[in-house]
């Protein structure tokens, strides 16, 4: 046994990728694929499950320090946020987009965590490097498929969030963040907009939510093809539309606290977010 250095170990992440990549072609439809015969069954969950999956996720993120894998996904992003404000209030209109948008990318970006909660359930010993274990995962073609659709529908989501601030408030920016506070609650044109954003913004996460909250799991837990995964996930959403929709409300209050300040917060709600993630799948779908 010897210790590898940084560059050996990189090399290795990118020759998995490569790999991956390569194969990604093959992962959104397998020829030989029954999504009917290999959807795995869903369980009925209740408002139990869904706090016990938000406590084993508080434990996992306190026992892997999976903080410091965010830390490095999310300030480039905070400081890329920070930077256009310090030039301008362009950002402005868009921050609570950015923000809530998080519910739709979140889930690609946790698979990380996913894959640390695994294999502490499977009893292996895990360290906050073991997220990274994904690129070395037979599925991460599929992964990377569903996370440029995930990537896609977030990126048209601040397109709608624009063009709606454009219509309503815009198009030109606010001349200042209190500027844009006032007129955004104190006259009909931004009441407007927080009416027709908020209704937008819901279609877009429940979309989001049905297509990859047991998606992304299945595919880290299971050899299946990106359609099977989404087709399971929509129908554990449509099984469970009660606890389903509790679950989007917490993700999505949770994501807003995180956001304050300057979403600083969101290093460590994704986190735990992630690992609860993970529960909730276990809860939908056991072994």
């Amino acid at each position: 046994m010897t210790v590898r250095n940084p560059i050996e170990w990189g090399a290795d992440q990118i020759r998995f990728a490569a790999h991956a990549v390569e194969d990604a072609s093959h992962a959104v439809y397998h020829r030989d694929e029954n999504v009917d015969a290999l959807r795995p069954a869903i369980h009925k969950i209740t408002a139990a499950d869904l706090r016990d999956a938000m406590v084993k996720g508080f434990a996992d993120f306190g026992a892997y320090r999976s903080d410091v894998f965010f830390l490095c996904v999310l300030y480039p992003i905070i400081g890329v946020i920070l930077e256009r404000l310090a030039f301008g209030y362009e950002m402005v209109p868009l921050l609570f987009p950015i923000a809530s948008g998080f519910a739709l990318i979140g889930p690609f970006a946790a698979t990380g965590l996913y894959e640390m909660s695994r294999r502490h359930e499977r009893g292996d010993a895990v360290r906050w490097s073991d997220a990274f274990g994904v690129f070395s995962s037979k599925s991460f073609g599929a992964i990377t498929v569903l996370g440029v659709m995930m990537v896609g529908l977030y990126v048209a989501w601040l397109f709608a969030a624009e063009a709606i601030y454009s219509i309503t408030l815009g198009p030109k920016p606010p001349v200042s963040i209190q500027a844009f506070t006032q007129e955004v609650f104190t006259t009909s044109a931004g009441w407007v907009m927080i009416i027709v954003g908020m209704g937008v913004g819901f279609l877009f996460a429940v979309m989001a939510m049905a297509m990859s909250v047991v998606a992304f799991p299945l595919l880290l837990d299971r050899e299946v093809g990106v359609d099977t995964a989404i087709w399971t996930s929509i129908w554990a959403v449509v099984a469970n539309p009660v606890p389903m929709a509790l679950w989007g409300v917490m993700v999505t209050v949770a994501l807003l606290l995180g956001a304050l300040p300057f979403f600083a917060g969101l290093i460590v709600v994704l986190p735990v977010l992630g690992h609860a993630t993970w529960h909730l799948y276990r809860h939908l779908v056991p072994r």
